[in-house]
């Protein structure tokens, strides 16, 4: 099932590093299938504020992205990153075959009933 490394960056400072960094970074996707779907874009924001960058990098497993994030290739050159933004990363599983908006509330998927009745994340 394909998954997802989620960057959200902010207050990234102009630097050598950067530039660096993104000309390391495509060469520790393709040892492990990565490849950018979004990459420093802005988003159009419709509800609450959003400051900050946005990276989704899909990879064809949970695994792969692991691997990807903690090889030699990429925590080497990760600093030169970190030094020089703050951020939010995160990997998540994409969905497989259909999928409509209720499926979430099988058991054990999302929800959880609460004592209420009620259904809470």
């Amino acid at each position: 099932m394909a998954a997802y490394a989620v960057g959200i960056l902010y207050d990234l400072e102009p630097h050598a590093d950067l530039v660096e960094y993104l000309g390391r970074i495509d060469a520790t996707l393709a040892r492990h299938g990565g490849r950018f779907v979004i990459h420093g874009a802005r988003p159009e924001v419709r509800e609450g504020s959003f400051d900050a960058r946005f990276i989704v990098i899909e990879f064809p497993s949970l695994d792969d992205v692991r691997a990807w994030y903690e090889s030699p290739g990429y925590q080497v050159i990760l600093p030169l990153r970190t030094k020089h933004s703050r951020s939010v990363v995160f990997f998540v599983e994409g969905i497989v075959g259909p999928h409509a908006a209720t499926d979430v509330l099988a058991p054990g998927v999302h929800f959880k009933a609460a004592r209420s009745g009620r259904a809470r994340t």
